[in-house]
C-alpha cells in the first residue's frame, strides 16, 4: 500500500505534536490552547478535522490553488508581448512604471516574475563581494554635495559620446547634472555653478583625487608665502567660495554618486531613447526639464532635520571672477601677455601706471572672455592677431614657410684645441734646457 505524503510547515507540525499528545491524554486541551495560544474551543475543532481527514486536515484548504486575485493569463501574454516590442532592456521597475503611463496596471513584483520566467529578465546575484562600512547620511540638506563625472555611452548611436558631470546632495539625494562634450575644468566649474545658482553655497564639497580637484604641481612662491599648498583651479574657486573640499580615497567612499551613475545608465539612457534625444542640447534640455523633476518627486529623500545648511551668496561671491581659470604672468614691455600659444593685449584707454613689467593674473571666465588682474582691478584683454607672413621671395626659390621664418644667426664656439685657448698670456719661454 502506498503511503500518503503530507507536505507540512514548520508550524503545522508543531501544532500536530500538541494535538497528538492531546489525543493520547499526555496532554489536556487547556494546556494545548495555552501552548498553542488558541482556545480550548479551537482545539477541539483541530481534533475533530484530525479524526475525520487525518493529519492533513491541518493544511489550509487554499494551499496549491490559484489565488482568486491571480491576473488572466491573456493580459499576462498581452504585457509580456508590449514588453517584447518597446521595453526588452528594461529592468521590471522601469517597464512597471512605463507600462502603468500606457494604462496597464501591474505591480513590480508580479512583472518581475513573468519577466524572469519569460528569460526577459535576470536576477543579479545578491552576494556580497567585499564589506564596506556603512556611513550615515548627512543630516541636512547642503552639508555635504558630491560631484564626479560618467564617460558613458548616453546617446547611444543616435548622437555622440558625451560626459554626464552630476551633483548628489549626501542628505536629500537631490540632484543637478548637465551633459557635456569633455570633462573638462571649465565644464566641472559650469555644472558647480547651476547648483550654487539654484541653492547656494554647501558646507563640504565631496570628491575624488582627479587633476581637475587635486593638482600634483608643487606650490608656487606666493602659495608658499601664505602656508599654503598648492591647489588647483577647482581648489582655489572652493576655498574663495569658503567651501571644505573632501577627497575620497576610493570609489566605495563615494558610493552614493557611484550608485546614481549606475540607475542613470539604466533609466535615463532608455528615457532618452524613448524620447528620441539624439544632441547633446537636446539631452541637457531633457534633464533640466523633465528627468531632474521627475527624479526629485520620486527617489529624493526628507533629511533628519529640515533646516538648509546652504548659505547664500553674498556681494563678495561674484561666480564669473571666481569660477575661472587663471594664472600668473610678467605684462611685457608693449603691454601684453602670453597665454597657452596666444597673445592678449590691454587696449590703449585701459593702461595704467606701473602695468608694463608688472607681476599680474590673467583669467579666463566660464563665457570666453579674457581679463588681466591688476592691483585688484580687471582690464579686458583683446586677443593679438598673429603677423601675416612674408610674402615668397622675388625669386620663387624659396618657399613662403622658409621664407616668412626668421633666420636666426648662428654662433660657433671654438674646440679646446684651438690655439685661442691654448695660449697662454705674460708666461716667457723655458730655455733653462737650451746649452
Amino acid at each position: 500500500m502506498e503511503t500518503e505524503r503530507i507536505a507540512l510547515s514548520q508550524r503545522e507540525r508543531d501544532r500536530l505534536k500538541v494535538l497528538h499528545e492531546v489525543k493520547q491524554k499526555h496532554l489536556t486541551q487547556v494546556a494545548a490552547a495555552k501552548r498553542l495560544k488558541v482556545t480550548d474551543r479551537q482545539v477541539r475543532r483541530m481534533l475533530l478535522r484530525i479524526r475525520e481527514r487525518g493529519d492533513g486536515a491541518l493544511v489550509h484548504g487554499l494551499r496549491g490553488q490559484p489565488s482568486n486575485r491571480k491576473l488572466a493569463a491573456r493580459f499576462e501574454r498581452k504585457i509580456l508581448e508590449r514588453l517584447r516590442q518597446r521595453y526588452a532592456d528594461f529592468g521590471p521597475t522601469l517597464a512597471a512604471e512605463h507600462l502603468a503611463k500606457e494604462g496597464f496596471l501591474v505591480s513590480r513584483e508580479t512583472l518581475r516574475k513573468w519577466m524572469t520566467k519569460a528569460a526577459l529578465w535576470r536576477p543579479r546575484s545578491q552576494r556580497v563581494k567585499t564589506v564596506h562600512v556603512w556611513r550615515e547620511r548627512r543630516a541636512s540638506f547642503g552639508e555635504l554635495v558630491m560631484q564626479d563625472s560618467s564617460p558613458f555611452r548616453w546617446l547611444e548611436e543616435r548622437g555622440p559620446a558625451c560626459q554626464l558631470i552630476a551633483l548628489i546632495d549626501d542628505a536629500t539625494s537631490r540632484v543637478w547634472a548637465r551633459f557635456t562634450e569633455h570633462d573638462t575644468t571649465e565644464e566641472n566649474l559650469r555644472t558647480f555653478q547651476g547648483w550654487l545658482r539654484r541653492y547656494g553655497r554647501p558646507l563640504a564639497h565631496y570628491t575624488d583625487k582627479n587633476s581637475i580637484f587635486r593638482t600634483a604641481r608643487p606650490a608656487a612662491l606666493p602659495e608658499q608665502l601664505r602656508g599654503e599648498g598648492a591647489r588647483s583651479q577647482f581648489g582655489r574657486a572652493l576655498k574663495e567660495l569658503g567651501i571644505e573640499w573632501i577627497a575620497a580615497h576610493s570609489p566605495q567612499a563615494k558610493g552614493r554618486i557611484e550608485r546614481l551613475f549606475e540607475t542613470l545608465q539604466d533609466r535615463l539612457v532608455k528615457e532618452m531613447r524613448l524620447a528620441g534625444i539624439d544632441s547633446i542640447q537636446g539631452a541637457n534640455h531633457f534633464l533640466e526639464m523633465h528627468f531632474l523633476p521627475e527624479w526629485e518627486q520620486r527617489f529624493t529623500v526628507a533629511p533628519r532635520h529640515a533646516r538648509n545648511a546652504h548659505r547664500r551668496l553674498g556681494q563678495e561671491h561674484r561666480l564669473e571672477e571666481i569660477l575661472s581659470v587663471r594664472a600668473a604672468r610678467k605684462v611685457a614691455q608693449d603691454h601684453t601677455v602670453s597665454w597657452e600659444g596666444n597673445r592678449w593685449g590691454v587696449s590703449r584707454e585701459e593702461v595704467c601706471a606701473g602695468l608694463r613689467g608688472a607681476q599680474v593674473e590673467i583669467e579666463r571666465r566660464l563665457d570666453g572672455s579674457h581679463w588681466l588682474r591688476f592691483r585688484n582691478r580687471y582690464l579686458r584683454l583683446r586677443h593679438c592677431a598673429e603677423p601675416a607672413p612674408r610674402a615668397v621671395s622675388p625669386s620663387g626659390l624659396r618657399p613662403p614657410v622658409l621664407t616668412a621664418k626668421q633666420q636666426s644667426r648662428v654662433y660657433k664656439s671654438a674646440p679646446p684645441n684651438h690655439p685661442w685657448r691654448t695660449f697662454q698670456y705674460g708666461r716667457k719661454q723655458d730655455i733653462s734646457t737650451l746649452r
